[in-house]
């Protein structure tokens, strides 16, 4: 999962930050998940196997808040509408709570890699 991303240079700049706040608010709205009161992390693939390892580490809490909010969404796709306004996911509440166990299973996956590498030399 190792992809291009502007998030560390965007955020060391206060300026570029308030600057693009409001942009990126606007694009996840127009997305249309907080409108069925997903977050961000419930539209994350689960088909990848790190996804599926992440996914194991939730807590039960987590994993039930999962659970309803993808039955609320197929609910109201299958009715072919959205939630009232005030259900939406607010940008405040879109928090990321599987992407820190998505980046511990990637470091702990390259952790292993670089561990498999490595070559014994006799002296």
């Amino acid at each position: 999962m190792s992809t291009l991303s502007l998030y560390k240079f965007v955020a060391k700049r206060p300026f570029l930050t308030n600057l693009l706040k409001p942009v990126a608010n606007s694009y996840a709205n127009l997305s249309g998940y907080r409108k069925l009161g997903l977050r961000y992390d419930d539209i994350i693939m689960e088909e990848n196997e790190t996804v599926q390892k992440a996914l194991k580490r939730l807590t039960v809490e987590e994993e039930n808040s999962r659970v309803m909010r993808y039955r609320i969404a197929f609910q109201q796709s299958l009715q072919q509408t959205i939630l009232p306004k005030e259900q939406w996911t607010k940008p405040e509440d879109d928090i990321r709570y599987l992407t820190p166990h998505i980046n511990e299973v990637v470091a702990e996956e390259k952790e292993r890699e670089a561990f498999d590498a490595l070559k014994i030399i006799k002296n």
